[in-house]
């Protein structure tokens, strides 16, 4: 990432894609007059954004990418003081995330009111990597119109676009994650600053970095690797002289601040939403960096995602990480520039290592090779990607494109190795492959090979597009419409075979809106035998209800709860669902055989 931008549309379009662009050109070089339209580009852009966002989320009405999206939602409703959630033996969610929803439970009425607002909040947040990806390839030197155009195919990525239509943090990860990398290269290459206006603006830029890295610790777990790399980065500033005690020290104080306040918003959750304790996901990764097997899985599993990231991007993202990782151990990269290749190289390492370490095995395909928790930082690799496909010379783009192919087809191979006849034989799972379906033209099955292919037949067109270099050639738009094209079709695809038959199939095995007056119902207990999805989906429609959980196999059901709900026995009516009969006042109001479970559920007359 080059320390300057270059002037207007004055950087050779075949400099090599870490060359210092030319000088700026100050003031003269873009007019109040074109600095008004760019304002108005982006304003313009950013609302057609959060348009397409609203427009692919528009079927969304329930909690389908269960149990994340019910845990960030029970979590927001009790920082608004609403009731509790019972999630118990669970993944811990953490606050952050849940605060930025927190508006929509004031201007929301019902769940699924709240839940709509909050895919609003989402898309208001998500459309910000726009302006973000400008940034991005801007100080990567690509052309101001080019920058334009393909901030527009990035912030289009379905792991930005596709995932803003659930509540989740790969909603606002994205966004955070860019502009952490903006913020640090701001505060790490600028030039002494001579006068108070720039001191101010470098302590500003430090300080936010730092700010970001610790909401995003709020958010996710994945925010702890963000946040030792972030450290590492300010060790090294003050180490190697390149910012003064006074930087380094408004940096970390923030640092400090931020995430000791994200510690106690954390912690507050833990009562209200796991009374008896979380899933422990620690002590898999004591287990895992403990034993050989569990380095073979950390590292396996790891490659996998790496693999996921590369293919899904049409090898562009692959492109993009071959290209920091020489930067960071090319010599005559300048040390802060290279710091932060190497920071980035970190992140990716750190979060593919660590998530794969604590994982559990679910006996799922998505175990071995998974898109979501890489999805963060997808979309920083991919500007890259586009700066090498749109500046490097004809014979770095070749030596890169070909890098690029045989990291993949190596990350594939691993792959195969490890997981082998698993990947057929394990429970495949539409929702963890949105864009490699979309490239084998299968929402059934998974195919390592053919997926394979299709990401290398992709970065081949990317390639062919980008080469020709005359002056005035159509390349570049041609580069912009195919990444677009196919990334509206992923998500386009994914939205039409993967979300709304999941929204259909969960509001039919779950609704109870029309069996019961939910909004009088202040306490609901569900039987644990009922499938977890089951259950939090019951928690959500009774969304004035605090939830608790019990098990009707040793406990009798709680006659303090307004409604209850049972697991349904086979070949038995619904009121042979309570053990030992009902007592006097309770009724069955509602009953369900589902694909999922079956259940009874029981109010009080």
């Amino acid at each position: 990432m080059s320390t300057r931008t270059p002037p207007g549309d004055a950087a050779p379009p075949d400099a090599p894609p870490d060359a210092p662009p030319a000088a700026p050109a100050g003031r003269a070089a873009f007019p109040r007059a074109d600095r008004r339209r760019w304002v108005w580009l982006f304003v313009l852009g950013w609302a057609a954004q959060v348009a397409v966002r609203l427009w692919f989320a528009s079927g969304q009405t329930l909690p389908v990418a269960t149990p994340d999206e019910s845990g960030y939602l029970f979590a927001a409703r009790v920082l608004t003081g609403g009731p509790d959630a019972d999630m118990s033996f669970g993944t811990v969610y953490r606050g952050g995330y849940p605060l930025l929803l927190t508006p929509a439970f004031w201007i929301g009425s019902g769940p699924v009111g709240v839940y709509r607002a909050a895919l609003v909040i989402n898309a208001l947040v998500s459309a910000a990597m726009l302006p973000l990806a400008y940034l991005l390839l801007r100080r990567l030197a690509v052309r101001r119109r080019w920058s334009y155009v393909f901030a527009h195919v990035t912030a289009l990525l379905p792991c930005v676009l596709f995932y803003s239509g659930f509540v989740l943090t790969d909603a606002v990860l994205p966004v955070i994650v860019a502009g952490w990398l903006l913020l640090t290269h701001s505060w790490l290459t600028a030039s002494p600053p001579p006068g108070r206006g720039p001191a101010v603006r470098l302590t500003l830029a430090g300080g936010g970095a730092s700010l970001l890295v610790a909401y995003a610790y709020a958010c996710h777990t994945r925010g702890a690797i963000l946040l030792l790399v972030h450290a590492a980065l300010v060790g090294t500033a003050l180490l190697l002289r390149w910012r003064s005690w006074r930087a380094v020290s408004a940096a970390v104080l923030v640092l400090g601040a931020a995430t000791g306040a994200a510690m106690l918003l954390n912690r507050s959750l833990l009562p209200h939403m796991y009374p008896q304790g979380d899933n422990d996901l620690g002590g898999n990764v004591v287990k895992r960096l403990t034993t050989p097997d569990g380095w073979g899985w950390m590292l396996s599993l790891g490659t996998g995602q790496v693999w996921y990231q590369a293919v899904a991007t049409g090898g562009v993202a692959a492109l993009g990480l071959v290209t920091v990782a020489f930067l960071a151990v090319r010599r005559t990269t300048p040390g802060p520039t290279r710091a932060l290749a190497l920071a980035l190289v970190g992140v990716v390492a750190g979060i593919a290592s660590a998530t794969s370490a604590a994982l559990p095995v679910e006996y799922r395909i998505g175990n071995y090779v998974y898109g979501r928790y890489l999805a963060s930082v997808t979309p920083v690799l991919f500007a890259v990607g586009v700066a090498v496909l749109m500046r490097a010379s004809r014979r770095t783009l070749l030596w890169a494109a070909g890098a690029a192919s045989v990291l993949t087809v190596a990350a594939a191979c691993v792959v195969q190795w490890y997981a082998g006849d698993l990947l057929t034989r394990y429970t495949y799972t539409a929702y963890d492959f949105p864009e490699t379906a979309f490239l084998t033209w299968n929402w059934k099955t998974f195919h390592l090979w053919h997926a394979t292919l299709a990401g290398l037949l992709l970065l081949g067109l990317s390639v062919a597009a980008a080469l020709p270099r005359p002056r005035r050639s159509t390349g570049p738009l041609l580069l912009a419409g195919l990444l677009s094209a196919v990334a509206v079709a992923m998500c386009a695809t994914a939205t039409e075979r993967i979300a709304q038959p999941l929204v259909r199939a969960e509001t039919a095995y779950t609704d109870l809106r029309g069996s019961a007056d939910l909004a009088r119902q202040r306490s609901i207990a569900v039987d644990w035998n009922i499938w977890w999805t089951i259950r939090l989906s019951q928690y959500y429609w009774a969304w004035w209800s605090d939830g608790s959980v019990f098990d009707a196999r040793w406990t009798a059901p709680p006659q303090d709860a307004d409604m209850v709900v049972l697991a349904w026995p086979k070949n038995a009516p619904p009121t042979a669902s309570w053990p030992k009969g009902a007592p006097p006042g309770w009724h069955v109001v509602a009953s369900r055989r589902t694909a999922e479970g079956d259940w009874v559920a029981w109010t009080r007359v």
